[in-house]
């Protein structure tokens, strides 16, 4: 069920302290969430392996934690948003992993782009310590992050759900309960798919239209206009036009997404072609060294001299 309602809890209005918050991992996305939760007046305790990392938040409020089990063990919450599943299991379940800090009446919410596999995982290292567990992967980028508008796909633990909710309100504009572990990760995944062929799909027409002589920015208002429009087009399109790629989502994290979905789609022996041969085409580009700029970047791959549209 989607909670379309955008709470602002803040501490000091309650008559009962919420719990306290645990947030591992400040990269791109991280960062803006521990952020967001900061400033709603929470008590967030952030770690991260590069500690540096943690300095802003912690200059504007925030306790450092000194390990992951440091930080689970400190918190009634703890968040964790990391790279891949290789992350997400060594931040988890590590020599100082985040379970070893974890007890009854504590909870971890696990908000990384993974696997079901792995989800499923963490969460028997979780409840085995007689803690709850959340999986809870988003759905949107470096700015529905800053803006508290992500949307959460969440599964696992009811009762953990109903605790974080108005944690999941102030980083998002919307959350689903999908029942048991690997729903949310397999949820994601198939965004994630549907949106990396879409922007493959976007790239190539601006070049073709490129290519025969028409306004790659006209493309992108035309398209902006029609029954393709895409909020995702608008956003991304005219730094495109540019040749240039902020990094919202990485490209190499969009390439992890689409081998991850491949992988799904083998086991249930669902035909994926479309998604496959853009999976390819995003290889190409890490290859060539886009894996750091934005997964809009992937229009490089189809330009024979490589320096965006306005070239």
């Amino acid at each position: 069920m989607a909670a379309m309602a955008k709470a602002l809890p803040v501490v000091a209005e309650r008559e009962h302290p919420l719990p306290s918050i645990g947030f591992l991992g400040l990269g791109i996305m991280g960062t803006a969430m521990a952020r967001n939760l900061v400033k709603a007046g929470y008590d967030v305790t952030v770690w991260n392996r590069t500690t540096s990392k943690c300095d802003a938040l912690v200059s504007e409020g925030a306790k450092r934690g000194a390990s992951p089990m440091q930080t689970a063990g400190a918190c009634d919450i703890t968040f964790a948003m990391l790279a891949d599943p290789a992350g997400a299991i060594e931040v988890a379940c590590g020599e100082d992993g985040a379970v070893k800090g974890l007890g009854p009446g504590k909870g971890y919410v696990d908000v990384s782009t993974v696997d079901g596999d792995t989800s499923k995982a963490i969460y028997k290292a979780v409840q085995a310590k007689g803690a709850e567990f959340l999986e809870a992967p988003v759905s949107g980028s470096k700015k529905p992050a800053e803006d508290g508008t992500l949307i959460f796909l969440t599964a696992g633990d009811k009762s953990l759900y109903d605790k974080v909710v108005p944690f999941l309100d102030v980083m998002g504009k919307s959350r689903f309960y999908l029942g048991e572990v690997g729903n949310g990760a397999a949820m994601k995944l198939v965004v994630n798919m549907i949106m990396g062929s879409m922007m493959a799909s976007f790239s190539e027409g601006l070049v073709l239209g490129k290519k025969v002589g028409l306004d790659p920015a006209t493309i992108v208002e035309v398209v902006g206009q029609g029954a393709i429009a895409a909020p995702m087009f608008a956003m991304k399109g005219p730094s495109m036009v540019k040749g240039s790629y902020p990094p919202a989502f990485p490209l190499k994290h969009q390439q992890k997404d689409l081998r991850l979905a491949l992988a799904m789609a083998e086991d249930v022996a669902q035909p994926t072609p479309v998604a496959a041969s853009v999976n390819d085409i995003y290889k190409r580009a890490k290859a060539e060294g886009l894996g750091d700029q934005d997964f809009s970047a992937i229009i490089e791959a189809y330009l024979l001299d490589p320096k965006g549209l306005n070239h």
